[in-house]
């Protein structure tokens, strides 16, 4: 499988925690489909002190895998709010 885009999407969405609305970190997205992997090189800015975990409620959004060779998020359903 041929590995994601270096440079990546030009949109960037903002990511947010849906229990307690703290901001996770912004993110270069394609495509209009839902949020179900966050490829960790595309991250813009990261709030998070522990990987995978809320900074404000300490909650797992995600969880670390590899992605076609690349690390990544791979996120919890009804755990994040994208905006």
């Amino acid at each position: 499988m041929a590995k994601p885009n270096k440079k990546g999407p030009v949109r960037t969405v903002q990511i947010s925690c849906l229990q307690c609305k703290t901001p996770i970190f912004k993110y270069r997205k394609g495509g209009k489909g839902a949020l179900v992997k966050c490829f960790i090189e595309r991250i813009v800015e990261d709030h998070t002190t522990k990987p995978c975990h809320c900074p404000g409620c300490g909650q797992e959004f995600a969880r670390e895998t590899m992605i076609r060779g690349t690390p990544a998020y791979k996120i919890i359903g009804g755990k994040v709010h994208s905006k």
